[in-house]
């Protein structure tokens, strides 16, 4: 029996790949707004079994942050794995019977901390919204909720581009 690929294992997944812009906005536990960036992403597969997420993250203000998450097929678990900055799991929900959830499991080490989220994607494929819980010493410090829409499936046009991918990231509307 072949193994199968990781594009072939998680073919919602694999629907991400492309550019996405979008809106981050954080809150506290009582739902009070904290911070709030614009991104854009490029989700790729470098291969069949290679994921590659590189973030950009820009706020009003001009701060700028740049975050990249390399992850790997493991066919043991039937899950993309992360290792790095982050140590964790993709995985798509399988009893979604629309085939639109993915969910996440991971830890940042260095800031003590885990992280759910919950990844929607729209049947047309071109929205998707998450939601992030955040927990230190297994309580609930913020949640963040991520509005986004491809804008290109096509990431290679993006990736070595001279601005990172900060300068025509749009203000996101609907």
């Amino acid at each position: 029996m072949t193994e199968q690929t990781l594009r072939q294992a998680m073919p919602l997944l694999a629907r991400h790949e492309g550019v996405w812009d979008g809106y981050y906005r954080f809150y506290d536990p009582d739902g009070n707004k904290i911070d709030e960036h614009r991104s854009r992403l490029l989700c790729r597969f470098e291969t069949d079994d290679l994921y590659h997420q590189t973030n950009f993250y820009y706020w009003a203000d001009g701060r700028k942050d740049l975050r990249d998450f390399p992850g790997e097929y493991d066919p043991a678990t039937g899950r993309m794995m992360f290792s790095g900055v982050i140590e964790g799991w993709a995985a798509e929900l399988r009893q979604d019977d629309f085939a639109r959830t993915v969910m996440l499991s991971w830890d940042r080490p260095e800031e003590k901390m885990n992280l759910y989220e919950m990844i929607q994607l729209s049947d047309c494929g071109t929205r998707r919204s998450r939601v992030w819980h955040w927990f230190r010493d297994d309580r609930l410090f913020q949640r963040t909720l991520v509005d986004e829409r491809r804008i290109d499936v096509d990431w290679r046009k993006y990736e070595n581009s001279a601005e990172l991918g900060y300068g025509d990231i749009a203000q996101f509307a609907d």
